[in-house]
């Protein structure tokens, strides 16, 4: 059915103002083009939200609008079933976006209506629901993305919570109000997922990477129908002057965008394939809109060196993002996030998302590999081996560190996974 002349209104958060940025003009539920708005532009500190869609008067075609607000959306299951429960496809992205659009990652906020006045409140979550929520899995975080209207981009099995730290207690955003964690179940295929996840997070903030703060949730006796994996969003932050809700602190919105919106690259060209020179793109992203370009490039080099050491072949460009300032003047590369050791699994590809020269697979990639990829990337090759050498040079303490402190607090499994990361990832093969 056709949707000429309907429109959804794009917000922005800036310093804790939300501000209307421009429309989507729809012509069906799977295509629009977006335009910012002139009152927009003729602000004297207007900022684009994205790298691929630089100020303009002129509409942005369908791809260059869907390449950047389709990549606001869930994927998998649990985009399946929001689609499925507000009777859309799964391919109607605008439809969804619509429905979720009020709380996604970043500080975009997508509206039917302007200045709409939605349910802004937060709703306690009893221990029997947080329990659901862990042993439940896609099926019950896809209900609550649905009842919150919250848009969390990537793969099925995690919602946006709010903690409140005084009362240790965790809290479920509605309509707008925005959340201070990302919270993952383990999967049911893949065993011990959250502790992987916790592990390799603890290992690479000991290496020197910039991660976000985390923490398993232990809900009984660590087994995976037990445990969550809390994560604080580098996207939401406190500043002293908070605004408050019922008691509840308020965070600051920050904006986001992961490469693959940045680059106008569909969620479904995500992965690698040969001839894409993806890291070539990643690079030269930085180089283009970095506020400091010579650390960012630094620190995406070591991220996706320590991906090949951790063994990590999930490490797809939407899994590296820019992260803005409060006032949209600058950006920076976001810590790192959802790294985990997939060489663990026997059902898991070998093949790294991003090529490294001229090889993608673990079992391929040599340190010649790694030259040839500091070529592409622009980097100096002695200067990009140094800086692989010195994380690798702390890897196996830092992971032994990690490991000892999760079986400490009772998560029986970490050894084990530190015996097959140690067996099948990057760092025995190259070192």
């Amino acid at each position: 059915m056709g949707l000429d002349g309907q429109k959804l209104y794009v917000y922005i958060e800036v310093e804790g103002e939300q501000r209307l940025v421009g429309l989507i003009h729809q012509t069906t539920a799977t295509e629009g083009r977006f335009s910012y708005s002139k009152e927009y532009l003729q602000r004297r500190d207007a900022a684009a939200i994205s790298c691929g869609l630089p100020l303009q008067d002129e509409r942005f075609d369908e791809v260059r609008t869907r390449s950047f607000f389709e990549g606001l959306l869930p994927e998998g299951f649990t985009r399946r079933s929001v689609a499925g429960w507000i009777h859309a496809g799964a391919n109607e992205y605008l439809t969804i976006l619509a429905g979720l659009g009020k709380e996604c990652l970043g500080a975009v906020k997508i509206l039917e209506h302007p200045d709409e006045a939605g349910q802004s409140r937060y709703e306690p979550l009893t221990e029997q629901q947080v329990r659901e929520l862990a042993r439940e899995g896609a099926s019950k975080s896809a209900e609550i993305v649905a009842q919150s209207h919250l848009s969390l981009a990537g793969a099925s099995g995690k919602v946006g919570l709010y903690y409140h730290p005084e009362e240790l207690k965790w809290y479920q955003p509605i309509g707008d109000a925005p959340s201070t964690h990302i919270v993952k179940q383990s999967h049911v295929r893949l065993e011990a997922l959250v502790t992987n996840e916790q592990l390799a997070l603890m290992t690479a903030g000991s290496c020197g990477l910039m991660v976000p703060d985390s923490f398993i949730i232990n809900l009984d006796r660590a087994r995976d129908e037990d445990v969550l994996l809390a994560t604080e969003r580098f996207d939401r932050i406190f500043s002293g002057k908070d605004k408050v809700k019922e008691a509840f602190p308020i965070p600051l919105r920050l904006h986001q965008e992961d490469f693959a919106q940045g680059l106008q690259i569909s969620p479904a060209e995500k992965y690698e394939s040969k001839g894409d020179r993806y890291l070539n793109r990643c690079f030269n992203l930085l180089r283009r809109f970095s506020s400091n370009p010579i650390e960012d490039q630094e620190r995406l080099w070591k991220i996706l060196m320590f991906d090949l050491l951790i063994g990590n072949t999930d490490n797809h460009i939407k899994n590296i993002s820019l992260l803005y300032s409060k006032n949209l003047k600058s950006l920076r590369l976001a810590p790192a996030y959802d790294i985990v050791s997939t060489c663990v699994y026997d059902a898991s590809t070998r093949d790294m998302a991003i090529y490294l020269g001229e090889e993608c697979s673990l079992d391929h990639i040599n340190r010649h590999s790694i030259e040839q990829a500091a070529q592409e990337a622009g980097l100096g090759s002695r200067l990009a081996l140094r800086w692989l050498d010195t994380l690798a040079d702390k890897f196996e303490a830092s992971l032994q560190s990690a490991c000892e402190e999760l079986t400490s607090l009772g998560f029986a499994q970490a050894p084990h996974l530190r015996e097959l990361i140690l067996e099948r990832s990057g760092y025995r093969l190259i070192f």
